[in-house]
């Protein structure tokens, strides 16, 4: 564990294609946590895996983007562009270690303010934990009448039967 955990700068910077390793590792823990929600199971290998991650890495109109700890890698953000134009946030993660103490709910304010536009943010809500996070994300962004939730059918592409979405909607450039 890290000692400066407390006073150490947190971060959020655009992945490069040397972090790419540290996002694909990180992205087994997230995809692991989720489990409990969407039913992923890892595959033969014991890797959880993420087919569309080079994704985020490839194509102009997805990014993928680290949090950092002072050094240490804490977290990622992937982004991507909707159908409707808004920046999508695909993924978020933040380690264990550095949760309840502010980093997410800090990491995704920046994330938002200083990316003004049209954001959509999707979550499970039987995973309560995100679904109160990103709604006082939303609030703290652009207050409580300046975005709205709407439920989504999961995409139709996945092999596992997945949840509804459940998506928040707002606007930073207002």
């Amino acid at each position: 564990m890290h000692s400066d955990i407390d006073t150490a700068p947190i971060t959020l910077q655009p992945a490069t294609a040397e972090l790419r390793p540290v996002i694909e590792q990180l992205m087994e823990l997230f995809r692991h946590d989720m489990s409990e929600f969407l039913g992923h199971l890892p595959d033969a290998d014991g890797r959880f895996g993420f087919s569309r991650l080079p994704l985020f890495f490839d194509e102009p109109e997805r990014e993928a983007l680290v949090v950092q700890c002072g050094t240490a890698p804490a977290g990622f953000v992937l982004t991507r562009r909707m159908d409707e134009g808004a920046t999508s946030i695909s993924a978020f993660f933040v380690v264990r270690a550095l949760r309840r103490r502010g980093v997410g709910r800090h990491v995704a304010l920046q994330l938002l303010r200083t990316r003004p536009g049209a954001w959509g943010i999707a979550f499970q809500e039987a995973n309560s934990g995100a679904a109160r996070f990103w709604r006082g994300v939303a609030t703290a962004a652009v207050g409580p009448e300046n975005w709205h939730e709407e439920t989504r059918p999961a995409p139709t592409s996945s092999p596992v039967n997945l949840p509804e979405d459940q998506w928040i909607f707002l606007d930073t450039s207002r």
